[in-house]
Formats: structure tokens, sequence, C-alpha cells
């Protein structure tokens, strides 16, 4: 099951967002040949046009380490009225070459308005 995390993003900032993922056992994650993917939208149900990708990617494979980043252009365009719903899922193929995914996070984002533009 994926962890519950809410978070807060800065209107019209570049953003990064570094996860260090860990085992039950507390040992970092593994993560090499692993992929990673993140996405937001205003809610669950919400077109393809209205959600927003993250540039996710695996920053350190045998450290568990991963990385989602937003532009400021795209964190600039966010509605900060509105709270968004987001996940971060990572996935690899065994070796019989199915796509294996787990969802490791997934929670709300809420939008801190920029006064300067």
């Amino acid at each position: 099951m994926a962890r519950y995390e809410e978070l807060i993003i800065d209107q019209g900032s570049d953003i990064v967002i570094e996860l260090k993922l860990i085992n039950e056992d507390k040992s970092k994650k593994n993560l090499t040949n692993y992929s990673v993917s993140a996405m937001m939208a205003p809610n669950y149900a919400a077109s393809d046009s209205d959600k927003v990708s993250f540039s996710a990617l695996v920053a350190d494979g045998t450290g568990g380490v991963v990385h989602l980043a937003l532009s400021n252009t795209q964190t600039d365009a966010l509605n900060a009225k509105r709270k968004y719903v987001y996940d971060v899922e990572i996935s690899y193929v065994d070796s019989d070459l199915n796509t294996i995914v787990e969802r490791v996070l997934e929670g709300l984002i809420k939008i801190s308005p920029s006064v300067t533009k």
C-alpha cells in the first residue's frame, strides 16, 4: 500500500521533491532497472488535458532515491484555489517480461499562491 502525504507547492517556483524509498526492514530500496512516473490532477476523474506530469527519475538506484520536478511555468499555471491529487509509481520488467508496477506515494497537493509574478 502506498504511503499518503500532503504536499505544498509554491506557485511560480521550480521545485524538486526528493523521495528516499525504503523496504519494510528499513533498508534502502534498490531501484536499479526501475522507472518512475508521477502525475497530479484536480481530481481522480480528470481528463488527460487537466493532468500535470512531473519530470520523474531514479536519481540513485542503489540508494533508493527518486526525484520529482516541476518547472516554474508548470507551477505558475496551477490554480491556487484548488487542491490536487497525485500519485507516484515505480515499475520494472521482470524475467518473464511482465511490467510490475507499484504505487509508492499518493496524496493531496496544496498550492501556495504567488503574489510576485
